[in-house]
């Protein structure tokens, strides 16, 4: 059995919500970070956990043995590297969740840690929408919508994968707001598995209550 571990960056200044911390949210009476990190903490394969925060002074309500929290940096690269740094080697693989979607189910976890063999794997959905690449105000390339998926998290990365993608964008002074695109940079191979599109990230204060609706619809 494969020793996981994971990286929960939680550490947004949360500009678009007004100013508020997105993982201390309260979402149908629990914060918003306690729905993101449950379910990583049903599996038995999950050895440890870290929770990269603003402040370690920070109270999270998550009571675990395998949790850690720990300080993050100005960047969100900065963070999941402080998170990688506190699981150390003790773990094969990694997986990096975003705090600010706390809707993501157990088969899409599933998924994505089972395509994670040889390479990375994340969960995505394919683009919808027509996506224009723009210079200025004036579109310079349509790129084939078919060919364009949109990533969400879990991300999961052998461990040695992801740490050395980004001790080497820490060298090249390369911020990363995607670690499967980091990867890919450095040669990697990444997966892309289905997401699930209530796997929603919390981004603007109308998010909220359309979490509290889906969770209502799951009967949580």
């Amino acid at each position: 059995m494969r020793r996981i571990g994971v990286v929960i960056p939680a550490g947004g200044s949360g500009l678009r919500m007004g100013g508020q911390l997105k993982p201390f949210l309260l979402l149908a009476g629990k914060s918003v970070l306690e729905r993101a990190v449950a379910p990583f903490l049903e599996r038995t394969d999950v050895v440890a956990i870290v929770i990269v925060l603003p402040t370690t002074e920070t109270s999270t309500a998550v009571a675990d043995p395998r949790v850690r929290i720990v300080a993050g940096g100005r960047e969100r690269s900065d963070s999941v590297r402080a998170g990688l740094d506190a699981l150390g080697d003790s773990v094969d693989l990694v997986v990096i969740h975003d705090a600010a979607r706390p809707l993501v189910s157990r088969e899409v976890i599933d998924r994505v840690i089972a395509a994670a063999v040889d390479g990375g794997a994340i969960a995505a959905l394919p683009a919808s929408d027509t996506i224009h690449e723009v210079d200025a105000d004036a579109i310079v390339r349509t790129p084939d919508r078919a060919r364009l998926w949109q990533a969400q998290t879990p991300q999961a990365f052998p461990r040695e994968l992801i740490t050395n993608a980004h001790l080497r964008a820490l060298e090249d002074d390369i911020p990363a707001t995607d670690d499967a695109a980091l990867v890919v940079r450095y040669g990697g191979t990444v997966r892309v598995v289905p997401g699930d599109p209530v796997n929603l990230k919390l981004t603007r204060p109308e998010d909220l209550p359309a979490a509290e609706a889906l969770l209502r619809a799951r009967g949580q």
